[in-house]
């Protein structure tokens, strides 16, 4: 068993679905071609999966999945892109000046099992992947 795959086993979501939101997000990714996913666990801080497309040059990853832990009760998402690899048509957003890895990026929170987003973030996810290649 993988890291990703003993955290997303032993995670006890609170209710939230934030859980099942991640493993949709997770799924997802998976259905790339040429895309590697990196795991990285910060416990108290943060659980992040960071997608990187086999031809990317320049960067490492086209987007970043974060189970924000600051809370492990009440545990959230935060999905990050650099801004310019998406489009945000429905400003859904926050732009972070340098906020992905030094560069200008865009988040998406979501604090639970919500579909209308979940499939928005799984278009821009598609998207990003598309754009990864330099």
């Amino acid at each position: 068993m993988t890291a990703l795959e003993q955290f997303v086993s032993e995670w006890q979501d609170s209710g939230s679905g934030a859980r099942q939101a991640f493993e949709e997000l997770l799924a997802h990714m998976k259905t790339f071609d040429h895309t590697r996913m990196e795991f990285v666990a910060r416990p108290n801080v943060s659980y992040s999966v960071r997608p990187g497309h086999a031809q990317q040059d320049k960067r490492t990853l086209f987007a970043m999945v974060d189970v924000i832990d600051d809370d492990p009760d009440n545990r959230w998402l935060s999905v990050c892109f650099y801004g310019d690899m998406i489009t945000d048509p429905d400003d859904k957003g926050d732009l972070i000046p340098g906020g992905l890895l030094g560069e200008d990026g865009y988040c998406f929170d979501l604090d639970g099992y919500d579909a209308g987003q979940l499939a928005y973030l799984k278009e821009r996810l598609t998207q990003a992947h598309g754009n990864a290649p330099e």
